[in-house]
This record gives structure tokens, sequence and C-alpha cells, in this order.
């Protein structure tokens, strides 16, 4: 199935490059939508999740910004770390080192999930180096108790198909609700896995990743961020409550809110359409 088609389907995927890039000693893998000269956007994905989860929102944005989504070490296409050492603070260190050996200045970073997180993190921890922040449905406070059926689940090596024919059929997102067309869930699943030593195929990830990522408190870095700040909810996800929505606003009163209707918490693949013009207008708000 070619990149740059998506069959049955009315949406198409942005084309892009495929780049890497080294950083704490591991291999990262990132698409590259184009746009180079323009204003970066970095965009990060959520956790078991891959760069391309980015493809059908890509498209609006790099007639003005130079528009790029990383792999997370341990998912996708980038290496996965040894020692399997996969916790906030790495990936954000991670998010460091490629914003200064890419030279990103001033850039956007959009992230969804996990991705929201680590852009929370890095943009209150790095202030200076982004000019805008955009977080798509994220959990904001994450305790012991969301990491435990993770912990669970890294303990096998998942799900081993012949085919990636299989593997495709067979595939479900996690959390399982979704809005996704069945083109779109084909899509993202065959990006999704790679045939290993044994001839099977298998999930990108390393299944490490999900035993080894650790609770942290989101909440308390929204005092540090001074940058315009989006916060977008998926109108059938419950993971931005009006609690958490105040507390946020509370420390960081620049935030503004958007809501996509018609999606759960997998936005960018259940209704990307609505999640562009959400965002289009936030940034257009802030750079003209």
């Amino acid at each position: 199935m070619p990149d740059d088609q998506l069959p049955g389907g009315i949406l198409h995927p942005a084309p892009f490059t495929h780049r890497n890039i080294e950083v704490n000693g591991v291999r990262l893998h990132y698409l590259d939508y184009g746009g180079e000269g323009k204003r970066p956007m970095l965009c990060l994905h959520g956790g078991g999740a891959h760069a391309h989860w980015f493809d059908f929102v890509a498209s609006e944005f790099t007639r003005d910004f130079h528009v790029m989504s990383l792999d997370n070490r341990g998912h996708g296409d980038s290496a996965w770390a040894e020692p399997p050492i996969y916790n906030y603070e790495n990936y954000v260190s991670d998010l460091n080192q490629v914003a200064g050996k890419l030279d990103l200045r001033d850039f956007v970073l959009m992230g969804h999930s996990m991705g929201g997180m680590i852009s929370l993190v890095y943009a209150a921890t790095h202030p200076g180096r982004t000019s805008a922040l955009v977080i798509i449905d994220s959990t904001l406070i994450i305790g012991e108790e969301n990491l435990a059926g993770l912990t669970a689940r890294s303990q096998h090596g998942g799900k081993a198909h012949a085919t990636l024919e299989s593997y495709v059929a067979d595939f479900k997102l996690r959390p399982l609700e979704t809005e996704a067309t069945p083109e779109m869930l084909r899509y993202m699943a065959s990006r999704a896995a790679r045939q290993f030593e044994d001839g099977q195929w298998r999930h990108k990830i390393d299944r490490r990743v999900m035993g080894t990522r650790t609770p942290i408190n989101g909440m308390r870095h929204f005092g540090q961020i001074k940058i315009p700040t989006l916060l977008v909810k998926a109108g059938l996800s419950k993971r931005l409550t009006p609690e958490i929505i105040a507390s946020a606003r509370a420390g960081c009163p620049q935030l503004e809110l958007a809501e996509v209707s018609n999606s759960e918490h997998h936005i960018t693949l259940d209704n990307p359409t609505g999640l562009r013009p959400v965002v289009r207008s936030f940034l257009d708000r802030h750079y003209r």
C-alpha cells in the first residue's frame, strides 16, 4: 500500500520523508512532512502508538510550518533502549536533544496522550525553546493505578502473526473505543508491525516500555508554562474532566480549551478533519 494513498478513504496522508537522529545513545526515527525553512512544528504520539498518527493532520500545517513527527524511543521505527529505560525524564531528555541537534527554535510542540505529557514537561522545564504548546486529550495525573495494567502487559511478548495481513486484520487500539474508519485502522496497523527474527509479525513497540513508566503529576507543570497553550479534549473521552481543566487553567491562565466532537481518545485517527481547524485557529491567533 503506497504511503500517499489510503484505499477506500476520502482522506489522504501527507507525504513524508523518513529521517533518523541519534540522541542519548538511541537512534530515533522521525517523519519529515516538509516545509523546510518555516517555523518548526514537532508532533509527539501517545504510548504504544507511532509517528504516523499525525499523517492525516500534518498536511493542514505544512503551508506555514516545517512539520515533523517523532517516534519516541522504543516505539515505531525508533530503536529500543538498552538498558530498557522508558520514563518521562528519558523522553523529555530525548526531546531536548532532538531540539538541539535539529536546531529547533520557537517551535510549536503538539502531543497526543503520553506525547502531550512529554510536551507539557518539556515546555515547562526547557523555557525559551517552544513558542506554542498543544496538548491533545492527555491523562495529566498518572498514578500507580494507571500503570498497573501496563506492567502486566509488558511481561508477555505480544500476539504473533504469520503474516502482516493477519496482524492488520487483528489490530486493535488501546483504549479500544474509537470512531476511526476501518480504512484508517488498517493504515495505522500496517505501520505498527514488523517481522521479527522468528519470522512472526508483532507490534514494533518494545513491550518493556509499558513496565518502566513511572507515576507523574503533570498539573504542577502548568504554572511554569508562559507560552500560548491549547488543551484539546476529545468529545467522547473522559480524560479531561472539568476539575482537571479548571486546575490547569489556575496554573496557566492563558490556557485555551477546545473540544473535538465525534471522537474518542484517539483524535488524530477518529476525527482528524475536526482536529485540524481547531489547532489551525489557535495557531492563527498567535502567529498572525
